[in-house]
């Protein structure tokens, strides 16, 4: 079962990562998100930052699509989301080997060229 403690350190383990001052967790590469925590909005209330759920980039609405409708326990997305490459993720139901998959492939995804053949460590 993986956490917002997981997704910090896998996160900043990767090359030119910077993380975001917020009430979550915030990651960027190239000036651009990658992973992040959940910005629950339920009608007439505030706005929840939920660690237990990260945004994910995902690359395109096929690989989107796929990972709803391949892993729904897992993966959704919210009307706010449609149109964009996003998924939900429930950080409780992956484990630490298949989180570091879904934000090295995040983070590969957003990485400025000369960041993208780079891997952690290097």
């Amino acid at each position: 079962m993986a956490d917002a403690e997981d997704v910090r350190r896998l996160a900043l383990a990767l090359p030119d990562v910077v993380e975001i001052d917020s009430e979550g967790f915030d990651f960027r590469v190239g000036g651009k998100g990658f992973i992040w925590s959940y910005p629950e909005r339920r009608p007439g209330e505030p706005r929840l930052i939920r660690t237990d759920v990260a945004v994910l980039y995902v690359g395109d609405e096929a690989e989107k699509q796929a990972l709803l409708l391949g892993e729904p326990d897992v993966f959704f997305t919210t009307p706010g989301y449609d149109g964009l490459p996003l998924v939900m993720l429930r950080l409780a139901r992956v484990d630490v080997a298949r989180l570091t998959e879904l934000v090295t492939d995040a983070w590969h995804m957003r990485a400025p060229e000369q960041f993208a053949g780079r891997t952690p460590g290097s």
